[in-house]
């Protein structure tokens, strides 16, 4: 078709093999189509479309996405906003008849439908990075890295020290969103056994709160680990690991202190922990 129809904070552009979405920078522009920037939508990834009135005067045109198709809405697993999907386009009423024959053009074109067997839809690029409550989540495309903040992780993570999770030991990624109780991102691991514990407890979840983990950080970050994990890309472990800054390692090793004078750590456990962050100069 190769046409353009703007709508507010996006526009989307339709091709003969996929629709290019390009998403606005301004103020209003909700921060996870900023983050975004472009999504180009595989025809083959597509289920179907619709065309419903929206609020205030306006219609809102809506990509339908085959299951498994997108890594960012599988992440997302239905907890994403309205407001904030990426595949809805809204629009003012007075638009409803253009926009309407834009879906009927784009229906006349689909012919697929039911779960996707590959992820169809781009990934966001790496690599990525985010804080969440209690530590920083970091992902270079081979392997996720989670390192504590002393002021928010729990007295286990800092016992059990930061974490490295090549992709090749993940089954997967949960995602809660910051927007609801205990939102949290998980790594799901391949030799995980029984139930996984509290996030805040779990060395292979970081946790989020207020002004924490925000969606369009957490969510991108998710998705891309997802896409990895599926895809069994190859995973590169260093041969070397790089000196850590004395100034962190001694204030771990007083904040491990406080925790062993407090009798959260055992003896045992505080000279081990001690002996490996000493290793690490």
């Amino acid at each position: 078709m190769g046409d353009v129809l703007a709508g507010f904070h996006a526009a989307w552009e339709f091709g003969s093999d996929s629709v290019r979405i390009r998403y606005e920078r301004g103020i209003r522009t909700p921060k996870l189509f900023q983050a975004l920037g472009e999504r180009r939508i595989p025809l083959d990834a597509i289920e179907g479309v619709t065309l419903t009135p929206g609020k205030r005067g306006t219609v809102a045109l809506r990509i339908e996405l085959r299951p498994g198709a997108d890594p960012l809405m599988e992440a997302a697993a239905g907890q994403l906003k309205e407001s904030t999907d990426p595949y809805r386009l809204v629009l003012p009423a007075e638009r409803e008849t253009l926009a309407e024959y834009y879906a009927d053009e784009l229906r006349t074109l689909l012919t697929e439908s039911g779960p996707a067997e590959r992820h169809l839809v781009t990934a966001p690029e790496v690599p990525l990075q985010f804080k969440a409550y209690d530590g920083k989540a970091s992902f270079d495309g081979t392997a996720v890295s989670f390192r504590w903040f002393w002021t928010g992780a729990s007295s286990a993570k800092w016992k059990a020290g930061d974490q490295r999770f090549p992709v090749g030991e993940l089954s997967g990624v949960e995602w809660r969103s910051p927007e609801v109780f205990e939102g949290h991102l998980r790594l799901l691991r391949r030799d995980a056994g029984g139930a996984a514990g509290q996030p805040d407890q779990d060395p292979a979840a970081v946790v989020f709160g207020l002004g924490y983990g925000p969606v369009h950080e957490s969510l991108p970050f998710a998705a891309a680990v997802l896409a990895a994990v599926r895809s069994c890309a190859p995973v590169v472990v260093p041969t070397a690991r790089a000196r850590r800054d004395p100034a962190d390692i001694a204030e771990r090793i007083r904040h491990l202190g406080e925790l062993h004078q407090a009798g959260l750590v055992t003896d045992e456990e505080f000279s081990s922990k001690k002996a490996q962050l000493l290793s690490e100069l």
